[in-house]
């Protein structure tokens, strides 16, 4: 799991006790500077898209091409991991 997730998870009902406690059995990955590189490659590559909304979710596919295993990544918005690139299956 991205770091990040937690952050696009979290909003005004949400109980921090328990999102604290599903954390705790998730090993949750940094995001680190190549990270956010890629992100800004897998961007470009759909033309240029920018800005906070596609911002997180080329982190989190930028994370998920580094990891070596098959990844499974569960998103509400679907659409935009379909954008940041041909390099998943959606």
């Amino acid at each position: 799991m991205s770091a990040l997730t937690m952050i696009e998870a979290v909003h005004g009902k949400t109980d921090l006790a328990r999102s604290k406690w599903v954390l705790s059995r998730l090993r949750a990955e940094p995001v680190s500077q190549q990270d956010s590189l890629t992100a800004v490659e897998l961007l470009q590559d759909t033309g240029g898209q920018h800005g906070h909304e596609y911002a997180i979710d080329a982190r989190v596919a930028a994370l998920a091409l580094r990891v070596p295993a098959l990844v499974i990544v569960l998103t509400s918005d679907h659409e935009a991991l379909r954008e940041a690139g041909d390099h998943q299956e959606v």
